[in-house]
């Protein structure tokens, strides 16, 4: 990659510098000069300083020759040096290039710049008396709050922003404010502070900006870092030590460098992305990574040593699966993942350049309401600053091991606090301040604040203080009071502020719903005292607003604080679409005029109100308006009337001499008039290029004459232009008048003026300029022509890029000027120095009105889609116009009516007509095509209004499914109230949500599972297989069972009884030596078992330690929770997690409960309709019965009850058409009501209707079912008379006697009948009281476990407070414990260790004494050499050791301490060698034994190695004793540790304990429940009583009787014990005396039969030798098998010869016959010879059969002759094209 540097800087700088002029090149000058001043104070490294010639650094064209990447090793050591690694040091550095390498400088640490001479100035024309003080900057009332990083902080009482081109210090305390200027005059790109708050740097813009370093508080520029980037600085950050700077450019390089600052000297530069880079950060543990983010990126770099030098390496964060982002804020952690925000709120955790996981809250919400503007890490706590207003506090442990599985990659974490700081604020960035003992945080504001945040989330966290208000973008319009310093602003943000700026102080604010964009003081001769100002706002809206002094009103008690102004709506109107941009009054205020985007301009004539006159349209949309002065007017009515006075003279002149010349004078005059008319024809229209320039500003200048500034290609000039002379048939739009004159801007042609204004006395012109710079021409006293606008002061104020200045106006003395910009940013500048203005000048405010306190206020227009006066206007004209039309169909349609009504009229009178009479309806038909065609028009109409309405239809039903999803289906019941029918009584169900998210389902284990059908399936068809399989193999048993018992049945022989005789002999012998031995082993594990439950001497009933455990935690006196030293026991400790289970238990049990509750409802909903139902068919059934009885002997049918809406609540959501139709009347006449209680009746009435129509139709229903079921009961039932149609006669006796026993039957079932109704009625009104007094119960639980659910979550919000404290205390705890049984297990294992060592130390010893006893044996008695050889053996010798070659220093030292203790033998066997001098061990005396000898030297080799083994073992036993004592003092260490940490513990817990008993526990009693009475009577106080259970109680009550009969029946039984233990202890001694006596007895009678003791358990397990007999059985098995084969195989020879003589036999038989035939053949052949002799003379001539034959054989070979000719030549035609193909020839039929 190429860098920056490799191009000519010095050419690349001179091609830009044309465009700033002036300030970048006195500033460049400047600073050089600066650095030649102070060359005394530049050292070289070498110790020699420069001459005064020579210039401390290098110039521009040779600063950075080579490439800065590693290419400079002077860079590296200097990196090395503030980093302290020594591995950059060791890079060894060739010869050659030491050779070349140029002389390092540093920078002297006392080192300053010369502030006077970096400070930009203003400009001045050169040879002018213009002061370069003209203009005093005095106060700054804006700030940039959407400029990032544009909040720092230097100490607690001084805060950094940027405001233009501006650094503003402000005192917090006193509000001061302090300004430092940029140095280049381009702007300030971006701020940062000093890790040690003892520096700040201002990165700058321009062209090639600067990085200056300021020290702190002196404000002295301290380092000026040149050449970081093209145009201007993105961001900068020190590292954690502060030793390093990182910039980072904006477009078009994004340059990332970094610095060695204080040097003055980049050492690793880059291009950082190719799109905008928001941020770099150091990493705070590692100064060696950095990372930057910006648009759609996030990059990860690394300073790596390659084989080239230093360099940067990046790697870009890859996004995967997730989509791409902007990045605002992120965090390195200290493990060097990065924590970065997302723009949909959620935070990405990075690791190796890949996204780990996503973090988001519950129920996969975002983390924030859009994105996350920053993230910090403080006290070991995540914070995350939103563009929603919100500061969320997050757990770092959980974030920092955060991990999925899932394939989303999302995982789910809350916070551990927020706080929401107030509505529409959009937080931008925080930092802390640093204030003892407190956690408060200032926050920008992108909404225009500054804000003071309490974070430490305790009882006395204070709210959010708004510090300080400014406008939020860009600030449209200014304007000043005519009266005093008073100034009102309005921008974008929707506000309206107005400041004293004479005090320095904002005085009030006022919010709005649409952005201002035009304002305007209104003049004195509308309101003499200047209170009122107009505004106008971007949905074409304006308000006249009142301005007045409240401490004027009068004061009402419980007031708020008196401001010094206040604010207030006048009148509202809107006279246009769009925004306004303009606002003027004319010279007499009589006349108000407004411009607009819209393109119209609307006149009002002013009064007490404001009334419309009317409206105006223009080409283009209206930026500024500008009434001429009444002079103008003046001027232009006499000149008109003198060019006409001129005009008829000459005429008359030309008169008088046509007639004197005749009737060619006549023509002439009448030519000479016509070419006068000609030339009173209007002008050519004014040109209007396609894309014209925009028009910025303009003011006039003389009458009919004005200036005007264009922007574009235009900009650069001021041109003077003319209005046309007025003519009614011109067309403005066609005029193409230019401009007569000009002027020539200097430095404008990219640049041009966007307002100007004048001073009172018109010597000085005021312009604002696009770039945000201030220029003042001073003109000549009444130069309207702007002849003397030549010399000018020019200062850059605002920012360069976005500050174009929108407003600039002079105050009414001409004391002050003021401006506003694009860039947030309103200053207040002074004709004079600011020591010359008085200290206490302030801005009088107006007194308010008489009776303003009783005005009303207007009501405002909030609505941006209100109609403006001329829609208004429009809309009533439409509205009129479409009445008319509305009532002209009205009259069409009664019309119509008429025309129908005749037609049915007609229709009537042919129907009474006779059938052969009458008319076909098709005949009333005109056209039958006419009613297609207009069915035909009403479906396509239908059609084309279903597919209008799809969206629409789409859209609501989406909203529908939002809407259930949002609120029914988060419902599990909705309230169902049933009511009782003959009662009042009622029971309604509860409403239930679906279960919380504390409340956890429990899920059933494997073992609780009940199989599923398809398991039980599986386990019936495997049972019924194994079941086959069983009944298959029992089939096959019989068969192989038949087969054994015929194998039974065989007679055994002799050889195979004596094989099973010998087995089962042996087996008896085995059996029996088996169960001696098992009845041995079965004896042996008794005896264990019973040694085992021998109980020891320290042995304790485990019922006694579960007694003694028990009584000491429940008995004694114990402290009560509340005490200060109440120790909580290990099973009652609790937290957050076990609360929120405790919570989530409780909330289960509460739904479980309410749902079994609203199924008992919903069952008795269902029984009533049931009962409904049924009494429905009753009544029907009664009616059927008392048809067929008299009047007389009716009873009164019961009512039938109905069900009510409410009780069937669910069929509020089934509708039909007929309920959508009533829906949209109800809608209808809500929307042409506007009275509130109208609109409540009507919608009740709709709603009301309905349920009524939606229950009445199921009533249809259920009745139509009930009047079936009726019908068919009473077809079954009942046989109804019907009487027939004959004449009627007289009843029989027998038909009287039916008669009345139908009706005694008709009166028993009507009674019977009506007793059921009843009974039902009461029945069913019996079970819903019951259910009732069921639900109040069920209520007064669910109201005491509401209140324990409050208690239970207050207690968890408080346990969480504590829980991350207890957490920490809690590891630290568990980590020592586990650290002291790690160093225990580590002395245990010494401990093991050193017996094991102990152990083979005896038993070396116990082999160095075997081997002198078995020496000693081999000597035998009496041996004279028995002295020399045992010399010989004790002999103490120089062994020579084989030396291992190893590396560790370990094993040296091993070697010298048995170098040492070889020495120390060799001095003991010098002196045991002096002892005798004559001993010689080398040489075997005479007459000694030579094996002997050999064996002592044998002997002694073995001694010499156990002495070396016992000297290492010992050495070893030491070394463990010394390792033992180390951990023993460790585990002491270890074990105070753990205790003072267990106690801390403790303490904590005791804290919280204490916190949790402040919570308030709501318990509800009655007065009779209190037993805790003063003289009869409830003490006030409460506070010392107690609350028990009336259950608790009376087991407090009965635990003393019980703890008194238990102490009675303790002390029998420890009576009982003792008597039985001297009794146990006797038989103990009296069965010992046994069991000796029984020993003595055995062994006597073993001696007696056996001759010795011996091991009775042997000799019962004595037994056969198993293997000889089984080797016995194998030979008889053996031999009888041989026999058996041997049998076989003589049976089958028999067999194979009695088959081999049969077949013999059948061959010859076969023989015998061939011969026979061979006999019978020849005598054949003889006979027919001869007959062939006798016969041949027969058959000598031609016979007729061969002649026929060989006739059909020529046809035949003639027949395919032809047909191959036929087939050669189809095949002929079928080569060539087109051929015809004929049919193929068949062979001719043989006539048979």
């Amino acid at each position: 990659m190429r860098e920056p540097d490799d191009q000519d800087s010095g050419g690349r700088k001179s091609d830009r510098l044309k465009g700033d002029g002036r300030q970048t090149h006195s500033s460049r000058s400047t600073s050089r000069a600066a650095m030649k001043e102070d060359n005394k104070s530049v050292e070289d490294t070498t110790g020699g300083t420069f001459t005064e010639g020579e210039e401390p650094y290098l110039d521009d064209d040779e600063s950075y020759v080579e490439p800065l990447e590693g290419s400079s090793s002077s860079f590296q050591d200097d990196y090395a040096e503030s980093i302290g690694e020594s591995r950059y040091m060791e890079t060894p550095v060739p010869a050659a290039e030491e050779a070349e390498e140029k002389v390092k400088k540093k920078i002297s640490e006392s080192f300053f710049y010369d502030e006077m001479e970096l400070v930009s100035m203003p400009f001045v024309t050169p040879d002018s008396n213009i002061p370069l003080d003209l203009l005093t900057l005095v106060h700054s009332f804006g700030y940039d709050c959407r400029k990032r990083a544009n909040l720092q902080l230097l100490d607690s009482n001084t805060m950094m922003y940027i405001a233009g081109n501006q650094l503003i210090l402000l005192d917090l305390k006193t509000k001061e404010q302090m300004y430092l200027r940029s140095s280049s005059g381009g702007g300030i790109g971006v701020i940062g502070v000093h890790p040690y708050k003892t520096y700040f740097t201002v990165a700058e813009k321009g062209v090639f900006p600067k990085i200056i370093i300021y020290e702190y508080p002196s404000l002295r520029p301290y380092r000026i870092l040149q050449d970081g980037t093209e145009l201007a600085y993105a961001y900068v950050d020190f590292n954690y030590n502060g030793t390093l700077l990182a910039s980072v450019g904006s477009s078009p390089d994004h340059t990332l460098t970094i610095w060695n600052w204080k040097e003055e000297q980049p050492l690793l530069r880059t291009k950082a992305f190719s799109q905008e880079v928001f941020k770099v950060t150091f990493n705070p543990e590692d100064d060696e990574q950095l990372t930057t983010s910006g648009s759609g990126h996030i990059k990860f770099w690394e300073m790596a040593l390659t084989f080239t030098g230093l360099k940067l390496q990046g790697s870009l964060g890859r996004f995967g699966k997730t989509a791409t982002t902007d990045i605002e804020g992120y965090m390195e952690l200290p493990d060097g993942k990065v924590l970065s925000g997302s723009e949909w709120g959620n935070m990405l955790l990075w690791e190796g350049g890949h996204i780990k996981v996503e973090l988001c809250r519950a129920a996969a919400k975002p983390c924030h309401q859009g994105p996350i503007n920053q993230i910090m890490l403080d006290e070991g706590e995540v914070i995350t600053v939103g563009s929603d207003g919100c500061v969320r506090i997050w757990d770092f442990e959980t974030i920092d091991t955060a991990d999925t599985a899932e394939e989303a990659g999302l995982l789910e974490i809350e916070p551990i606090n927020e706080l929401q700081v107030d509505k529409n604020v959009k937080l931008f960035s925080m930092i802390k301040m640093n204030e003892v003992g407190a956690n408060f945080w200032l926050a920008q504001d992108a909404n225009g604040a500054i804000w003071k945040l309490d974070l430490s989330f305790s009882n006395i966290t204070q709210d959010p203080e708004c510090l300080f208000s400014f406008h939020s973008g860009a600030i449209e319009a200014l304007a000043v009071s005519p009266l005093t310093y008073l100034m009102a602003t309005t921008g974008l943000d929707c506000s309206v502020r107005l400041y004293d700026f004479a005090s320095k102080t904002p005085l009030v604010q006022m919010k709005f719903k649409q952005g201002g964009t035009a304002l305007a003081w209104v003049p004195r001769l509308v309101n003499f005292k200047g209170a009122q100002f107009i505004v106008g706002f971007e949905d074409g809206i304006v308000r006249i607003l009142d301005l007045f002094d409240p401490k004027g009103l009068t004061v009402f008690v419980g007031r708020k604080r008196i401001l010094d102004a206040d604010i207030r709506l006048k009148q509202v109107f809107k006279p246009h679409t769009a925004a306004v941009t303009a606002l003027a009054y004319d010279r007499d205020g009589e006349v108000l005029a407004t411009g607009s985007k819209d393109k119209t301009v609307f006149f009002f004539e002013v009064e007490r109100d404001y009334k419309p006159i009317g409206y105006i349209t223009t080409p283009g949309p209206v930026c500024q308006l500008m009434w001429s002065g009444v002079s103008h007017r003046l001027i232009e009515i006499e000149k008109r009337k003198k060019r006409k006075e001129l005009k008829e003279k000459e005429k008359e002149e030309r008169r008088k001499l046509a007639k004197e010349m005749g009737e060619d004078g006549e023509k002439e005059f009448q030519k000479q008039e016509e070419e006068e008319e000609e030339e009173e024809e209007p002008l050519p229209e004014i040109f209007i290029p396609l894309t014209p320039c925009h028009i910025l500003c303009g003011f006039y200048s003389e009458p009919g004459k004005f200036w005007v500034s264009l922007g574009g290609y235009d900009s650069g000039f001021l041109y003077h232009c003319e209005f046309p002379p007025y003519d009614k048939n011109s067309d403005i739009t066609e005029k193409k008048d230019e401009p007569f004159d000009f002027r020539l801007l200097e430095d404008t042609e990219d640049n041009p003026i966007t307002t100007i204004t004048f001073s009172i006395n018109k010597n000085m012109m005021f312009c604002g300029m696009q770039n945000g710079a201030i220029r003042v021409y001073v003109l000549n006293q009444n130069d309207p022509s702007l002849a003397s606008m030549e010399d000018y002061w020019h200062f850059n104020m605002h920012d360069n890029n976005y500050g174009c200045i929108k407003a600039i106006s002079t105050s009414f003395d001409d004391r002050f000027l003021l401006s506003a910009g694009a860039d947030s940013n309103i200053f207040v500048f002074s004709f004079f120095s600011e020591f010359e203005l008085k200290k206490d000048m302030k801005a009088k405010v107006p007194s308010p009105r008489f009776g303003i306190e009783t005005e009303p206020i207007p009501e405002d227009i909030e609505d941006p889609k209100a109609y403006s006066i001329e829609n208004a206007r429009r809309k009533r004209e439409h509205d009129k116009l479409v009445k008319e039309v509305e009532e002209i169909k009205a009259g069409k349609r009664e019309r119509i009516k008429a025309l129908r009504n005749e037609l049915q009229k007609l229709l009537q009178m042919n129907e009474a007509l006779p059938k052969h009479m009458q008319f076909k309806r098709t005949d009333f038909d005109l056209d039958s095509k006419i009613r297609a065609e207009i069915d035909r028009k009403t479906a396509h109409k239908i059609q084309r209004v279903e597919k209008e309405l799809a969206w629409e239809k789409e859209k609501h039903q989406l909203a529908l499914m939002k809407l259930k999803n949002r609120f029914r289906d988060s419902l599990e019941n909705d309230t169902i109230v049933v009511h009782a029918i003959q009662s009042d009584h009622k029971i309604s169900s509860y409403r239930l949500v679906k279960p919380s998210k504390y409340s956890k389902s429990k899920r059933p284990s494997q073992s609780e599972r009940r199989p599923s059908k398809l398991e039980r399936f599986e386990k019936d068809g495997t049972g019924k297989k194994h079941s086959q399989r069983d009944t298959g193999g029992s089939i096959s048993v019989p068969e192989e069972s038949i087969i054994e018992k015929g194998k039974k049945f065989r007679p055994k022989t002799l050889s195979e009884i004596m094989v099973e005789n010998q087995i089962e002999k042996t087996r008896k012998l085995i059996l029996k030596a088996e169960r001696a031995q098992f009845k041995i082993q079965q004896r042996k594990k008794e005896w264990e078992e019973l040694y085992k439950s021998k109980p020891g001497d320290d042995y304790e009933d485990p019922k006694d330690v579960q007694a003694i455990k028990e009584a000491q935690l429940y008995m004694g006196d114990f402290n009560l929770k509340t005490a200060p030293d109440y120790k909580i026991p290990e099973h009652m400790r609790i937290n957050a997690a076990k609360k929120e289970e405790e919570l989530g238990h409780l909330d289960s049990m509460v739904h479980s409960k309410k749902m079994h509750m609203n199924k008992c409802i919903i069952s008795l909903r269902d029984l009533k309709v049931a009962v409904v139902e049924e009494i429905q068919c009753l009544v029907q059934e009664l009616k059927n019965i008392q048809s067929a009885l008299h009047e007389s002997k009716h009873i009164p049918i019961p009512q039938i009850p109905h069900i009510r809406p409410e009780e069937v609540p669910e069929k509020r959501f089934q509708y039909d058409e007929e309920t959508l139709l009533a829906f949209k009347q109800q809608q209808m006449k809500k929307l042409s009501d506007h009275i509130p209680q109208v609109e409540q009746a009507a919608s009740g009435g709709s709603a009301g209707r309905f349920l009524k129509l939606s229950s009445g139709k199921d009533r249809d229903l259920t009745t139509r079912d009930s009047l079936s079921r009726s019908s068919r009961a009473s077809a079954f039932n009942f046989d109804v008379p019907k009487f027939m149609e004959f004449a009627k006669a007289d009843p029989t006796e027998v038909e009287l006697e039916i008669m009345k026993r139908d009706e005694i039957k008709h009166l028993y079932m009507q009674q019977y009948l009506i007793n059921r109704i009843k009974e039902l009625i009461v029945t069913f009104d019996a079970e819903l009281r019951l259910l009732r007094h069921q639900k109040l119960k069920l209520d007064t639980q669910m109201k005491l476990s509401d209140l324990h659910h409050v208690t239970l979550f207050q207690e968890m919000l408080l346990l969480k407070n504590f829980e991350k404290q207890e957490n920490i205390l809690q590891e630290r705890v568990n980590s020592l414990d586990k650290e002291e049984q790690d160093m225990q297990w580590k002395i245990n294992e010494t401990l093991k260790e050193m017996e094991e060592k102990k152990n083979e130390v005896a038993k070396l010893q116990d082999q160095e004494k075997a081997l002198y006893a078995g020496f000693q044996a081999a000597l035998g008695e009496n041996n004279k050499f028995a002295n020399f050889l045992m010399k010989v053996l004790k002999k103490r010798i120089k062994r020579v050791k084989k030396k291992e070659v190893e590396g560790n220093a370990e094993e040296d030292e091993e070697s010298d301490e048995s170098s040492e203790e070889e020495s120390s033998l060799e001095s003991d066997e010098e002196e045991s060698g002096s002892e005798d001098d004559v001993f010689d061990d080398s040489i075997c005396p005479t007459n000694c034994d030579i094996g002997l000898f050999e064996l002592a030297l044998q002997l002694r080799e073995k001694r010499l190695d156990i002495e070396e083994a016992l000297v290492e073992e010992k050495k070893v036993i030491d070394n463990l004793k010394k390792e033992y004592d180390a951990l023993s003092k460790k585990v002491k260490i270890v074990a105070t540790n753990l205790n003072a940490a267990e106690e801390a513990l403790e303490a904590y817990q005791r804290e919280k304990q204490q916190q949790l008993n402040e919570l308030l526990v709501v318990i509800p009693l009655k007065l009779h429940q209190i037993e805790h009475v003063v003289y009869g009577e409830i003490p006030s106080d409460l506070s010392g009583t107690l609350v028990f259970s009336n259950h608790s109680l009376g087991r407090l009550q009965e635990r003393i009787i019980q703890l008194q009969e238990e102490n009675s029946k303790q002390q029998k039984l420890n009576k009982e014990y003792r008597e039985r233990r001297k009794q146990l202890i006797r038989e103990k001694r009296e069965m010992a005396k046994t069991i000796q006596k029984m020993e003595e007895t055995v062994s006597q009678l073993m001696i007696s039969k056996f001759g010795r003791v011996i091991n009775l358990e042997a000799l019962q397990t004595l037994s056969v030798n198993t293997t000889l007999e089984e080797l016995k059985i194998r030979k008889l098995r053996k031999e009888l098998s041989n026999a058996k084969e041997m049998k076989m195989w003589e049976e089958k020879i028999a067999q194979v010869r009695w088959e081999l003589m049969m077949k013999t036999k059948e061959h010859t038989k076969k023989l015998h016959q061939m011969n026979d035939l061979c006999m019978e053949k020849k005598q054949l052949d003889s006979q027919l010879n001869m007959l062939q002799n006798q016969q041949g003379n027969a058959f000598q001539g031609p016979r007729k059969a061969d002649t026929v034959a060989r006739e059909k054989v020529t046809e035949l070979i003639q027949v395919q002759a032809q047909r191959i000719l036929a087939l050669k030549e189809e095949i002929a035609l079928l080569r060539k094209k087109g051929g015809l193909i004929l049919p193929p020839i068949h062979p001719p039929q043989e006539n048979e």
